[in-house]
C-alpha cells in the first residue's frame, strides 16, 4: 500500500520495527490463515514524518528526555513535573497537522474495509507486545470508531498516548531511553456477543497442560481492563477437554452504539449467567492451541471474540511472565465431585476430611477434638489454640487476609473464608470434605477411597536456586519455627506479634495486666516465644513487627471494654505507631522482651507498623532509643509501608534513622483503593495488581534504593502472580516475604524474573565490532 500503510497480509513478525508488536503479530496470524478480522497498520514511518519530523519534533525530544528523568525519580515534585511534561507533549502531538500523504494513505486503506465500517484503532508501539515487554494496557485503544474524521482523530490519540506518565515510567524503569515510535492498528469490528482472553499455559503455575480462559459478554475490553469479574474456564490441553468452570459476575456489557461504545446495565439474573457454552469454550481452546503451534509451541496470550456465528482471533502475544517450573502439576489431580454444602473464598489450599465442629467463640475451643473441621463465624488471635488442632477451617466472614486465612496458611491446613452461611448450613458431627483450593465444602467423602486428603506441598530444600533477591517467610507461631527454618528461607521477613502477645497476656487486656503488676511475667513469656523463633533461624534475620491489633480486637480481650474506644472503623483507627505514642506502656514491655532476646540471638530486629506521619514516628523512635533495646548495637529499625503517605515521606523517615521498609501490600491496597481488605462483598475490588497500587509500590522500592535502605514486601501476591514478582524485581526490591508453603515457588519466580532482567540489560548494551 505504500510507505505509510500496510495490510495485515503484508506483515510478518520480522516487521515489528515498522508495524509495532501488535501489528506484526496480527500479520503473522493472517499468514497462518487464522480467523482474524481484516485490517491494516499505519506504520511507524507515518509517525516519524508527522510527529518526529514535524514542527514540534525537537521540543518533543527535549521534553521526552526530561520526562524520562522525572519518571525515574520517586519524589512528589518530580511526579508533578512528569504530569505537566506529559500534558504538554500530548498537546504538541494534537497540535501537529497530519500531512496529506499520511492522511490519504490511512483513509484509502480504511475505505477498502467497507463503506464507513466500524473499526477498532489500537496503538502498536515499537517494542509493545514483544516477548520481553508487553506495555499491557498502557497505550490507547479506541473501539467502535466510524468515519474519516473519527479515524484520523483516533490515530492522533494513539500517537499522543506515547506521552503519558505511566508509559514514560514504564520505559524509564526498563531502561528504554530511545526516542519512541508508534504504529497504529486499524481493524474492522465484529458484532461481539462474548469475548475475552485465553492462555495456553496456566499463567500462575506455568503448567503447559492447562488452558485458562477468561470470558465476558460484550466486548473484551471489560476483561482486559478488569472492569468485571469474568467467567473462568480451565481446560486440559490434551483434547482439549473442559475441567472446571467458575462463573463470575458481570453487571454491564459494552457493545457498539451509534456514537461509539455503549454501556448496557444487566439485571441480577443476567449478571450471573455464563458467557460461554461448553462448546464455545472448547472452540476458543482449540483456536488458542493453533496459535501456539504456529509459534513453535511458545505459550500464548490470545484475545478472541464471538459474533453471532463465528469465532475471531483479535490479538495474540507471548506470555511474558511464565514461571520456570513449566511442567509442574498440582500435588493431587483428583477432581472432587459431590454435593456442595457451602461455598466461599479459597483462602488456604489443600483438602481435609472429618466431622464438623461448629463453635461460636474461642471460649468453646476445648470442645474441638483433633482432626475435626472448625466452623466459626470468624477467628481472631484468641482462636489460635483451637486452630492449631483443626484439620481445616471454615468461617462465615473474612477475606484472603483475615486472621483465619493467615494462620491456616502458616499451619498448612485448608481454609475457606467468607462462606456466609457455614455456621447455619453445617452441623456439628456432620462428616464433610473441605477443599481449600476450590473454596467448597462437600458432603461426606467424595474423594477416591485411596485418598483421604491432599497434602500441602513440602518445601524443597535440595539445590535451591540462588537469587539476589532474598525470599523470607511470614511467621506467627513458635511451634512451626523449627520446621520452617529447615527450608531454604533466607530469614523471617515478618514475625507477627499478635499471636505471641495474646498468649503472653493470657486473654487479658494489657492495661489490666500492667495494673496487676505482672510486667515481668509478660516479658518472660514474650521473650521465650520470640527466642524460640530467633534461635531456630540462627544467623538469618528475624524482623519482629510490633503489635498491630486494632481497638475492636483489644476490646475482645478480658477487660477490654473498660480501656478501648468503640470505633466505627477500627481498620483505620487507633492502631500501630500512633497507639505506641499515645499509650506507650505495652510497647515498652515489647521492647524489653526484644532486648532480652537480642542478648542471646542478635538476629532479631524491630519493625514499626502503620506509620502515618513524621511526628508520630519521631516520637515512637524516641521511645525505642530510651529503652534497653535502643541502646543495643546492630539493631535495624524497619517500618511497614501500609499508609500511602509513606510514598512521599520515606526520605524524612530515613533521616530519622529508619534503615528498612517492608510493604504491607494488603493494607496498602486497602487504603489505595478504599476497599476493606476483609470484605467478602467487595472481594473483586481488592487487587494488589491494580495500576495505582503497583505504581505506589514501585515508587517506594525505587525511593528505598536511592536512599540506600533495605526494601521488602510481605504478602501472598509474589507467590501467586509471577508478573507481580517481576514488577518488584525490576524496581530493585531487596526481598519478599511469603507464607512458608510458598517459599519454593516464590524463589523460582524470583529467579526467573532476575534472569529476564539480566537478559534485557544484556540485550540493551551496545555491541562491539
Amino acid at each position: 500500500m505504500g510507505d505509510y500503510v500496510a495490510a495485515f497480509d503484508e506483515l510478518r513478525l520480522t516487521d515489528a520495527d515498522r508495524a509495532g508488536g501488535k501489528g506484526a503479530n496480527l500479520g503473522e496470524l493472517v499468514a497462518a490463515k487464522l480467523p482474524v478480522p481484516p485490517g491494516f497498520v499505519v506504520l511507524a514511518a507515518a509517525y516519524e514524518e508527522v510527529i518526529q519530523a514535524g514542527p514540534h519534533g525537537p521540543e518533543l525530544d527535549e521534553l521526552h528526555a526530561r520526562g524520562l528523568a522525572a519518571a525515574a525519580s520517586a519524589t512528589h515534585s518530580d511526579a508533578e513535573q512528569l504530569d505537566e511534561l506529559c500534558r504538554r507533549m500530548r498537546e504538541l502531538v494534537h497540535d501537529t497537522p497530519i500531512t496529506s500523504a499520511v492522511r490519504d494513505a490511512a483513509l484509502s486503506a480504511y475505505h477498502r474495509l467497507g463503506d464507513s465500517v466500524l473499526v477498532a484503532v489500537r496503538s502498536s508501539a515499537v517494542g509493545e507486545d514483544s516477548a520481553t515487554a508487553s506495555f499491557a494496557g498502557m497505550n490507547v485503544s479506541r473501539t467502535n470508531i466510524r468515519g474519516d474524521d473519527e479515524v484520523i482523530a483516533a490515530l492522533a490519540d494513539c500517537w499522543s498516548s506515547l506521552f503519558t506518565p505511566r508509559v514514560l515510567t514504564y520505559r524509564a524503569r526498563r531502561g528504554m531511553h530511545d526516542r519512541p515510535e508508534m504504529a497504529v492498528v486499524v481493524q474492522r469490528m465484529v458484532t461481539v456477543r462474548s469475548a475475552g482472553v485465553a492462555f495456553t499455559a496456566d499463567p500462575a503455575t506455568g503448567s503447559r497442560d492447562r488452558i485458562v480462559i477468561d470470558a465476558a459478554r460484550g466486548q473484551g475490553e471489560v476483561v482486559v481492563s478488569g472492569a468485571v469479574t469474568p467467567d473462568t474456564y480451565v481446560l486440559d490441553a490434551a483434547g482439549p477437554t473442559l475441567l472446571t468452570t467458575q462463573i463470575g459476575r458481570q453487571s454491564f456489557v459494552i457493545v457498539a452504539g451509534p456514537d461509539g461504545d455503549r454501556r448496557i446495565e444487566l439485571s441480577e439474573a443476567e449478571a450471573e449467567a455464563p458467557a460461554l457454552t461448553e462448546d464455545q469454550a472448547l472452540a476458543v481452546a482449540r483456536l488458542a492451541l493453533q496459535v501456539q503451534a504456529h509459534h513453535g509451541g511458545l505459550p500464548q496470550d490470545v484475545e478472541w471474540a464471538f459474533d453471532d456465528q463465528d469465532l475471531w482471533l483479535v490479538q495474540a502475544r507471548p506470555i511474558t511472565t511464565m514461571p520456570d517450573d513449566v511442567d509442574a502439576k498440582p500435588p493431587m489431580a483428583h477432581t472432587v465431585e459431590g454435593r456442595v454444602l457451602v461455598r466461599g473464598l479459597a483462602a488456604a489450599p489443600g483438602r481435609a476430611i472429618g466431622p464438623v465442629r461448629v463453635l461460636r467463640s474461642p471460649a468453646e475451643g476445648s470442645a474441638l477434638c483433633d482432626g475435626e473441621i472448625l466452623v466459626a463465624p470468624m477467628t481472631n488471635p484468641d482462636w489460635l489454640p483451637t486452630l492449631s488442632r483443626a484439620a481445616a477451617v471454615v468461617t462465615d466472614s473474612g477475606g484472603m487476609t483475615c486472621h483465619a486465612a493467615i494462620v491456616a496458611r502458616e499451619l498448612g491446613i485448608p481454609c475457606i473464608v467468607g462462606a456466609r452461611t457455614a455456621t447455619t448450613q453445617l452441623s456439628t458431627g456432620e462428616k464433610v470434605t473441605v477443599d481449600g483450593s476450590a473454596g467448597q465444602v462437600y458432603a461426606g467423602n467424595p474423594l477416591p477411597a485411596s485418598i483421604t486428603a491432599v497434602p500441602r506441598p513440602v518445601p524443597a530444600v535440595a539445590a535451591p536456586e540462588a537469587t539476589a533477591t532474598r525470599v523470607y517467610v511470614n511467621l506467627a507461631l513458635p511451634d512451626v519455627a523449627e520446621r520452617v527454618a529447615a527450608t531454604d528461607a533466607d530469614g523471617v521477613g515478618l514475625l507477627r506479634a499478635e499471636v505471641l502477645l495474646t498468649e503472653a497476656l493470657g486473654g487479658r487486656h494489657p492495661r489490666d495486666l500492667i495494673a496487676r503488676g505482672e510486667d515481668e511475667k509478660f516479658i518472660q513469656s514474650m521473650a521465650a516465644s520470640i527466642h524460640r523463633i530467633s534461635s531456630a533461624f540462627a544467623n538469618r534475620p528475624v524482623i519482629y513487627r510490633a503489635s498491630d491489633m486494632r481497638s475492636n480486637e483489644f476490646r475482645a480481650l478480658e477487660g477490654g471494654g473498660r480501656y478501648e474506644p468503640d470505633e466505627h472503623n477500627p481498620m483505620i483507627g487507633f492502631r500501630g505507631c500512633y497507639r505506641y505514642v499515645r499509650q506507650p506502656e505495652m510497647f515498652r514491655l515489647e521492647l524489653a522482651a526484644l532486648a532480652r532476646v537480642r542478648e542471646q540471638t542478635p538476629n532479631v530486629h524491630l519493625m514499626i507498623p502503620f506509620v502515618r506521619t513524621r511526628w508520630e514516628l519521631e516520637a515512637c523512635l524516641e521511645l525505642v532509643d530510651a529503652s534497653p533495646l535502643g541502646r543495643q548495637r546492630g539493631l535495624h529499625r524497619w517500618i511497614m509501608a501500609e499508609v500511602p503517605s509513606v510514598v512521599y515521606r520515606l526520605p524524612e523517615y530515613v533521616n530519622l534513622g529508619i534503615d528498612g521498609i517492608s510493604i504491607g501490600s494488603n493494607d496498602l491496597t486497602q487504603l489505595m483503593l478504599g476497599v476493606d481488605r476483609d470484605s467478602e462483598e467487595c472481594a473483586e475490588l481488592f487487587d494488589e495488581s491494580d495500576g495505582a497500587v503497583l505504581d505506589a509500590i514501585e515508587q517506594i522500592v525505587t525511593s528505598a534504593r536511592l536512599l540506600g535502605i533495605t526494601s521488602s514486601l510481605c504478602g501472598q501476591a509474589p507467590s501467586t502472580k509471577p508478573e507481580f514478582v517481576e514488577h518488584l524485581v525490576r524496581a530493585g526490591i531487596t526481598s519478599v516475604s511469603v507464607s512458608p508453603d510458598a517459599v519454593d515457588r516464590t524463589r523460582r519466580a524470583v529467579a526467573a524474573a532476575e534472569r529476564r532482567v539480566l537478559l534485557d540489560h544484556a540485550l540493551s548494551m551496545p555491541t562491539g565490532r
